[in-house]
């Protein structure tokens, strides 16, 4: 039977008053934005829910902060502990120049492990996108006892999931690091031009996607000295292939609970890199959903859905 358009607001309407009725609305979920010191730095994080609750640490990608949660956070918040920090020179974190702090990815890694530590998580899930999965992955082969599941949107562990026409002048940097030509090459990635292009291609219906992501991070891309920021982690995500190797034996050794979540229109991550961890994996959901770079911004609903049951299934309560 087909419901009218117009009706279907008064029905679930209707089913949240009758919910409540019965004491079964759920509270809202309260997200609490906070900074710590790690070193030198303010490391700033969003968190939410019950702290004896099963934690996800997200860790976010490029062009962005913890901000790409800012929906799936309040959508897990009941069930779940979540905490999602900014990298140095990211987000609300502290932006030391880059010939003040050096950009790599070992650091990120080393400064979010601490981070770790200052906050007190000893267990926790991961979720990585992007930047994150090299981030992550660090984390994990130094303290895999400290994992208890990985959630994967459109993050690299393979060398097939660099292989397409985005890498190649970046990696043609790579080849040439002191190249100031090789440099300026990439310096467009991170225009308002780029970032609006990373939220909204491959994205089901582009009018699911907020604006004001894109406009948010592009805000703190253009802060002065961050573009060179970038630039040095472009060449430093030359060093993650090299350490494939280690975490695929990470993968099979200790075989982490492993959902994939994939935005399967990725230009920068396509399914190609998604492929390869089932040959790793022995626990692995796989999914490669109808949505671009950004998943969560036009599926976040889907993909929360994921993983309330994966991690259900798959993380003790505590």
């Amino acid at each position: 039977m087909k419901i009218s358009r117009w009706i279907r607001p008064l029905l679930a309407a209707a089913l949240m008053v009758g919910l409540a009725g019965r004491g079964q609305a759920q509270k809202p979920v309260e997200v609490h934005h906070k900074t710590v010191k790690v070193g030198d730095l303010d490391v700033f994080y969003r968190e939410a829910g019950p702290k004896d609750a099963p934690t996800i640490l997200l860790l976010h990608g490029f062009p962005t902060s913890s901000q790409m949660f800012r929906t799936l956070i309040p959508a897990l918040g009941d069930e779940y502990h979540l905490v999602a920090p900014d990298y140095p020179g990211y987000g609300h974190s502290s932006m030391p120049l880059h010939d003040q702090f050096e950009y790599t990815f070992d650091n990120l890694a080393k400064v979010i492990d601490e981070f770790t530590e200052k906050v007190g998580l000893t267990r926790y899930a991961l979720y990585v996108q992007d930047y994150g999965a090299p981030v992550g992955y660090r984390l994990a082969v130094k303290h895999p006892e400290r994992i208890t599941a990985i959630v994967v949107q459109n993050g690299n562990a393979y060398d097939e999931g660099l292989d397409n026409d985005f890498w190649k002048p970046i990696k043609a940097y790579w080849k040439e690091p002191t190249s100031k030509a090789r440099r300026d090459a990439i310096r467009n990635l991170v225009t308002y031009e780029a970032t609006k292009w990373q939220y909204t291609t491959g994205a089901k219906d582009p009018e699911l996607v907020s604006p004001d992501g894109a406009a948010h991070d592009q805000f703190l891309l253009d802060r002065k000295g961050n573009d060179e920021i970038q630039l040095d982690l472009f060449l430093s995500y030359g060093s993650n292939p090299p350490l494939y190797p280690s975490w695929q034996a990470y993968f099979r050794k200790h075989q982490p609970p492993m959902l994939i979540a994939w935005g399967k229109n990725d230009q920068i991550f396509p399914p190609a890199g998604a492929e390869p961890y089932k040959r790793d994996l022995k626990t692995l959901e796989y999914h490669l959903i109808d949505a671009g770079h950004f998943a969560l911004e036009t599926n976040g609903a889907e993909i929360a859905g994921l993983m309330r049951t994966f991690l259900g299934a798959h993380v003790k309560k505590k």
